[in-house]
């Protein structure tokens, strides 16, 4: 609880609006300068109101009624204040006007909405996806702890300050399971979660503003890392005689030539092998990640590669195209595959579907509109990201436009 630095009670006459010299009598309770007042339902001759004692002067019965009445409004008041710092409930002006009146507003906190994110959303979003969540909700902790000195604290609190706090927070901080600071983009990944946890609660009307209003995310622009053709070509053709490096060379190929996702082959059985509209094996699934359908014709390497394990005692057991590997291992295996292969880049799983958009794509002449949907892209502006990187692309556009523009001025000299 944030402890309050004022607290005062001041009974007042509202000389605004005064009829037959006749006044309102109220109430004002200010916490940290925040004031609400609260109609008495009386009304005092203004000549008789003491502004200096806040008490209706002499000693006549009505005054002696009066004064008795706003003293008990006062304890009242007071008693208010001092059950919500024992309650550690979070001390307002409202909230002692909301308990005088015994109709409390209930002040939510970041561990209420971060919990009531978890229980609704644990059936709508992908598991994945809600681990990236308490990722976030991890460091907004550790945040927390480290600049409040609390392990919670009033949304009601929440406004700009906190949020830059946050983002300065993740920049400093490294990380115990490894040496490496947060990256930019995966801050802004950190703060959009808690944005979109904290316009939960603004829908919600757990609070009265969106502390982000002012905010601006500063992402930095990336190129996606892909092989290139001759990368590819080294990796295929590379002479491998332990087995698990062998079945994950093979997965990542497959996934160059098909630019299914590492968790969408892991679920591949034989029942998404179909014959298409030219009568030829496609790959029929949904992507997990996003649930848009996939459809993609089988070119001769990840065909080839689906009948060399269509025996393999792994596979027989579940029917699945491929053997099962963990993506952490997947991931650590390559890397010993890129140094045999003499690759220098960070090679991962999800480069394959990179080096599928890419080298095996669109710098063959393979439309963009097409690419999207192999991809499973529901726009294709991100399927564009892929397109800006290829200078080879760009280059041989460029040349068929020179061509064009030197046949047309050729066509006009000959008239």
């Amino acid at each position: 609880m944030l402890a309050s630095t004022t607290f005062s009670i001041l009974f007042w006459i509202n000389t605004s609006r005064v009829k037959n010299k006749q006044a309102k009598l109220y109430v004002r309770i200010t916490v940290n300068q925040k004031r609400a007042n609260i109609s008495l339902q009386h009304r005092i001759h203004i000549d008789s109101w003491d502004s200096i004692k806040s008490q209706l002067k002499g000693n006549s019965l009505n005054a002696k009624f009066i004064n008795n009445y706003l003293e008990q409004v006062r304890l009242k008041l007071f008693q208010c204040y001092q059950e919500l710092k024992l309650e550690n409930k979070m001390i307002t002006a409202q909230a002692i006007k909301a308990r005088y009146f015994g109709n409390d507003q209930k002040h939510y906190t970041m561990q209420d909405i971060i919990d009531y994110h978890n229980n609704k959303m644990t059936h709508k979003l992908h598991r994945d996806t809600m681990r990236h969540y308490k990722t976030t909700q991890k460091y907004i902790k550790l945040y927390m702890e480290k600049e409040f000195k609390k392990t919670d604290i009033y949304l009601q609190n929440l406004n700009y300050s906190f949020v830059i706090g946050f983002e300065n927070f993740l920049r400093t901080y490294t990380p115990r399971d490894h040496q490496r600071k947060v990256g930019n983009n995966t801050i802004m990944k950190h703060i959009q979660r808690l944005r979109k946890m904290v316009t939960l609660a603004f829908h919600l009307e757990w609070i009265d503003k969106d502390p982000f209003v002012k905010f601006k995310p500063t992402l930095v622009k990336t190129e996606r890392e892909f092989l290139t053709k001759v990368e590819l070509e080294r990796i295929e053709d590379l002479e491998i005689a332990i087995e698990r490096l062998k079945i994950v060379r093979d997965l990542f190929v497959f996934s160059c030539y098909t630019g299914i996702a590492y968790i969408d082959i892991m679920q591949l059985t034989e029942d998404n092998v179909i014959m298409g509209i030219d009568k030829s094996n496609w790959i029929i699934t949904n992507r997990q990640k996003t649930g848009n359908p996939v459809k993609v014709p089988l070119l001769p390497t990840a065909e080839r590669l689906i009948k060399q394990y269509s025996n393999h005692p792994k596979t027989a057991e579940k029917r699945t195209l491929f053997p099962n590997l963990s993506n952490q291992k997947l991931n650590s295996y390559l890397k010993e595959i890129a140094d045999l292969c003499q690759i220098t880049k960070n090679l991962t799983f999800h480069m394959a579907r990179h080096t599928f958009a890419t080298t095996v794509t669109l710098s063959n002449g393979v439309p963009i509109e097409t690419v999207s949907k192999l991809l499973g892209h529901t726009k294709i502006a991100t399927t564009q990201i892929y397109a800006k990187v290829i200078e080879r692309k760009v280059s041989d556009d460029m040349a068929s436009l020179k061509l064009k523009l030197e046949k047309e001025k050729k066509n006009l000299q000959c008239i």
